[in-house]
């Protein structure tokens, strides 16, 4: 039968959930930031190569995150709109909780949660698999690069500038989410026009041709980024 789960029993058994994973790690939480604990677990998985996914739904990012993400090969990583749902599963666990991952091990918080075990409640696991799954399916895969981290972390600074230029102009991310794109393949397009170079180290340069169009490259505390205008040409 389903267990009720207080705060710490929360915390408990999803460290255990992860811990016991042998074959799959479904991890849905609106928030993508992860505790040292819980990459430590993650790691573990990772070097036993069991298959994680984790799905978030608020585009607000860490570049540090980023950075340990890339260096794992058996996470998967989706973004999923309006995402609301905070729910932990392996092979024979599932929990359906109010706590975020960002929140594991906070007890000083009051959390709720229900622990559904696949061998006494087959038919509730298995309806929460499938809600997992669907949860998986409409969501988008994402292989974000540091610098797209950057460029969505800076997006509210540049809105709010005093730079009455800067105002008319979009950063790469914006730019390509106008136009239905994804960052890198408009970074990709403006490298064909000759707007951009890679440089020796893999990085994008702004050219004396993109220059001439009205791109920028700017920089701040975060690093560096590109602004252009908002009608700049894409094909």
């Amino acid at each position: 039968m389903a267990k009720f789960l207080n705060t710490s029993a929360t915390n408990f058994f999803l460290e255990e959930l992860i811990k016991n994973a042998k074959e799959r790690l479904i991890l849905i939480s609106p928030y993508l930031r992860l505790n040292d604990r819980i990459k430590e677990l993650l790691e573990d998985k990772n070097r036993l190569k069991i298959d994680i996914r984790i799905v978030y739904g608020k585009s607000d990012l860490h570049p540090d995150e980023i950075k340990w993400m890339q260096r794992l090969d058996y996470i998967r990583v989706s973004f999923c709109k309006n995402l609301h749902a905070k729910c932990y599963m392996n092979e024979n666990t599932c929990i359906i909780s109010s706590l975020n991952l960002y929140e594991f091990s906070q007890i000083n918080n009051n959390e709720m949660g229900i622990l559904i075990e696949k061998q006494h409640d087959e038919s509730v696991f298995q309806d929460a698999y499938e809600e997992a799954q669907r949860i998986i399916r409409i969501s988008e895969e994402v292989r974000i690069s540091l610098d797209e981290v950057r460029n969505q972390t800076q997006e509210a600074e540049v809105t709010n500038q005093d730079n009455d230029d800067a105002q008319q102009k979009l950063t790469s991310s914006k730019l390509a989410a106008k136009y239905k794109l994804k960052t890198q393949d408009l970074l990709d397009r403006f490298v064909d026009k000759g707007f951009l170079i890679l440089n020796d180290r893999g990085k994008h340069q702004l050219t004396e041709q993109g220059k001439s169009v009205g791109g920028e490259f700017k920089t701040n505390q975060y690093g560096g980024y590109f602004l252009w205008h908002t009608d700049m040409p894409i094909e």
